[in-house]
């Protein structure tokens, strides 16, 4: 009796010793995890109050700075990280956005390593343009990639083949994916036809070298583009569809929609559509597809077997069939909560909306003929 009563105790004994050693195992654990936790945050505190200061605080030179026009914020970050004024220009780029720091102006500046990042920044706020822009171009909204293409090469001393091939280098857009949030893997996938149509960004842009780089134009552009995603996508973090998607919504929107309010009408019946696994069925998608600016989609095309077409897979299509601009982004983002499941656009922009097929049909067949006119006149006048 007095055997099993010891044993009891030294089992007894044994467990409070283990579960001593457990304690202690886990307060060392809970302190190595607290000391790293401590460790990254004092890293990232003197990483970043580092990169917010000055360079040098005793610094009394100056170093002449040009920010050319149409530079956007990753090339204002890597001119100055070059002039040796800042320490990171990608530090720069995310910085700006943070603080949500807009309006650089080119111009020539007077900067010092004494400056901390927020005096540079107003530096650059208040802008001192040099001379008058050598190189300026409008990209209007809706237009395709291959058009876009024609309008730089037309203003500038590049082949509209040499902006294609830059286009259309992988390398280059995995480069570019790397630097900009609003570009993912989805512009490479197999079956796009240009994996940055839709990230054309259409504006006016102005350079002050009028022998300014394709890379220049391209970075330019994209930097709006995601400046202005980026913006929709911080007001709406559950929307349902990823930035590829919602850009290639928003490009059909573009492509069907002339007048404000029918974006957001639009943009609900693809909406509805969508919700009950319906095709979209519109009509630039398979223009797209088949790679002509039809006015008329015949049954031939609507069978074209494209990734692009609507009448033939559901869904939203695999990419951009034209580069929206923000209002029609806007719109993507802001579908107008409707009922309708049927749109169709009038040759004259009015839009007309209905329930069922029955309805669409007879509104299709009610103006059909407008379109029909339309190509008919314009093939006269190329003649």
């Amino acid at each position: 009796m007095s055997e099993t009563k010891d044993k009891q105790q030294e089992m007894y004994a044994e467990k409070v010793r283990r579960a001593k050693v457990v304690r202690k195992i886990v307060l060392i654990c809970i302190a190595i995890i607290a000391l790293l936790f401590i460790s990254v945050v004092t890293f990232g505190y003197i990483y970043i109050k580092s990169a917010v200061g000055p360079m040098n605080a005793e610094s009394t030179e100056t170093v002449n700075v040009e920010i050319p026009i149409g530079s956007s914020s990753s090339q204002i970050g890597r001119i100055l990280e070059e002039e040796g004024v800042i320490k990171n220009g990608g530090f720069f780029r995310y910085y700006v956005r943070y603080k949500n720091e807009t309006g650089f102006q080119a111009g020539n500046y007077e900067l010092s390593q004494a400056m901390t990042l927020d005096e540079i920044i107003d530096e650059l706020k208040e802008g001192r343009l040099l001379q008058e822009a050598e190189l300026v171009f409008t990209v209007p909204e809706g237009l395709w990639l291959d058009s876009v293409a024609n309008i730089i090469a037309q203003n500038t001393n590049h082949e509209k083949d040499e902006i294609i091939k830059l286009l259309s280098d992988k390398e280059y857009i995995k480069g570019l994916i790397d630097r900009y949030p609003v570009l993912t893997d989805d512009v490479l996938k197999e079956g796009i036809r240009h994996p940055l149509e839709g990230y054309l960004f259409p504006a006016r842009y102005d350079f002050l070298d009028e022998d300014v780089s394709i890379e220049t134009i391209v970075e330019a552009m994209i930097e709006r583009t995601d400046k202005v995603v980026t913006k929709f996508v911080a007001a709406y973090p559950d929307h349902p569809y990823s930035v590829h998607e919602t850009l290639t919504l928003a490009s059909i929107i573009e492509r069907e929609a002339q007048k404000e309010e029918d974006r957001y009408k639009i943009s609900g019946v693809l909406y509805n559509r969508l919700d009950r696994n319906m095709k979209l069925q519109v009509d630039p998608t398979v223009a797209y597809a088949v790679g002509d600016h039809i006015y008329m989609t015949s049954y031939a095309d609507l069978r074209v077997d494209s990734p692009y077409n609507t009448y033939m897979y559901a869904g939203i299509p695999i990419g951009p069939v034209a580069n929206p601009g923000e209002a029609s982004i806007k719109a993507a983002f802001e579908p107008e909560e409707i009922d309708y499941l049927y749109f169709y656009a009038r040759y004259g922009g009015e839009v007309l909306y209905s329930n069922t097929y029955e309805e669409h049909n007879q509104i299709h067949q009610k103006y059909r003929h407008e379109w029909a006119e339309a190509e008919q006149s314009e093939e006269n006048e190329g003649e």
